[in-house]
């Protein structure tokens, strides 16, 4: 044992070595639940500023949208991205999935589709119920205007990889077009 004094009282027969186990058991337990590292207070005040940043955003969108209505701006946008749409192959047979409000569409595009919505040429704009592949740019410019339209749009703080020092599989490598 570790601790002389307990190694004391066993010897002396003042105490069992079944209440030994049983007092560091609870001891143990006690000190779990004691344990507040200030971690709740972070985490409260690390969600009120994200509902405060995502508050001030969603009023700059709502801004920037009725300026752009103003201006005829989004109706001109909503023309262009119709106009310049992709149609994908009638052959199409991969299966492209993106989260759009918090759902999970698919859209199916050919092997060359794939390979350009990963490297970031397209993207994908979403309006009416309707899915839209178009031109990267123009899909920065949606985002822009109204960013509630914008399926996927492939930004480069998404496609670095965050490596960890203690991560035991930082030497494989997950490749983007992974399909399960």
């Amino acid at each position: 044992m570790a601790n002389p004094f307990q190694e004391q009282l066993l010897k002396a027969g003042l105490v069992s070595k079944q209440k030994v186990r049983d007092t560091k058991t609870q001891k143990r337990r006690d000190k779990k639940a004691k344990v507040d590292d200030g971690s709740a207070a972070l985490k409260q005040e690390i969600a009120a500023k994200k509902l405060a940043q995502i508050e001030k955003d969603k009023q700059l969108n709502e801004q920037r949208f009725n300026e752009a209505s103003e201006k005829g701006l989004v109706r001109g946008l909503v023309t262009e991205f119709k106009k310049l749409a992709m149609t994908s192959a009638k052959d199409a047979d991969i299966k492209f999935n993106f989260t759009f409000e918090k759902k999970i569409y698919a859209l199916y595009v050919d092997q060359q589709r794939q390979s350009e919505l990963l490297k970031g040429h397209l993207g994908i704009v979403r309006h009416e119920q309707v899915n839209y592949l178009v031109p990267h740019k123009l899909v920065e410019r949606v985002h822009f205007l109204v960013p509630a339209w914008v399926g996927y749009m492939w930004t480069q703080e998404e496609n670095t990889a965050a490596v960890e020092e203690d991560d035991p599989y930082a030497d494989y490598v997950i490749p983007d077009d992974l399909m399960w």
